[in-house]
């Protein structure tokens, strides 16, 4: 969609949702930002604000479906929303030889996937209903194929994918548009703690550049770098034997 004028974005408080945030910033525009730390929320508000945009937050987690559907209705009812980025999530993975334990695949799956869920749900029907509007979900790499090194997080960004692909044909007739985010390693909070090396690292600036203009174009997969991308694809092509002996020796978080 080009130049929507109100704008959901979750998980903007840091990383790509804070870069998000300021490049949508404008005069005419109207952001809807949801983050959980309410200084760091405030301050991405203040900084969307001096550059001309009406500035909306809330620290409502993403995965209190009934609370957090309510607000955006809310929102919705008094700015109709153009474009929603289902944007919050936590990463996940451990070099330990079990993997991650039961409780922090659950909380992932209930922050990427649930959350995604809670935040694009009650919208769809919405959007439908005025025959426009556009619905981004962030995915990852670990999308294409599932990495040992972070189960959870891969379920839940290959449910991610799953869930948008199937939304953009589905909703294609109505008029709603729909774009899954594939980006590859990104400098953010959630990669700050990765202590290995991370090929074809971008600033956050630069994803959400690729974002927005992928975005505008009403692009099926927005993935980048490309070469991460092409090696992501690649690997998942491969025969299952060879994609695991290839997975099997890639670094592994501490």
């Amino acid at each position: 969609m080009k130049n929507p004028k109100t704008v959901l974005i979750t998980g903007a408080s840091s990383g790509i949702g804070h870069a998000l945030a300021l490049l949508y910033a404008m005069p005419g525009v109207t952001l809807l930002l949801t983050g959980r730390n309410p200084d760091r929320i405030a301050e991405v508000a203040r900084a969307c604000a001096a550059k001309g945009a009406q500035v909306k937050t809330t620290v409502i987690p993403v995965t209190e479906r009934e609370t957090f559907k309510r607000e955006i209705l809310a929102w919705d009812d008094s700015h109709p929303i153009d474009l929603v980025i289902a944007n919050a999530g936590v990463s996940g993975g451990s070099g330990a030889a079990g993997g991650e334990s039961e409780h922090q695949f659950r909380a992932i799956m209930e922050i990427n996937l649930d959350g995604t869920l809670n935040t694009v749900a009650p919208l769809v029907p919405r959007m439908t209903a005025r025959g426009k509007g556009q619905i981004a979900l962030m995915s990852s790499m670990a999308g294409f194929r599932g990495m040992p090194n972070a189960p959870g997080y891969s379920v839940s960004k290959m449910a991610v994918r799953a869930y948008g692909e199937a939304l953009r044909p589905l909703l294609k007739k109505s008029g709603v548009e729909v774009s899954v985010i594939f980006p590859g390693f990104v400098k953010t909070p959630l990669t700050d703690v990765n202590r290995f090396p991370m090929p074809w690292l971008l600033d956050a600036e630069t994803a959400a550049q690729k974002i927005v203009s992928g975005l505008s174009a009403n692009k099926a997969r927005i993935a980048f770098p490309w070469q991460m991308s092409l090696l992501a694809r690649l690997i998942a092509s491969l025969p299952l034997c060879l994609g695991d002996f290839i997975l099997a020796r890639a670094p592994k978080k501490s």
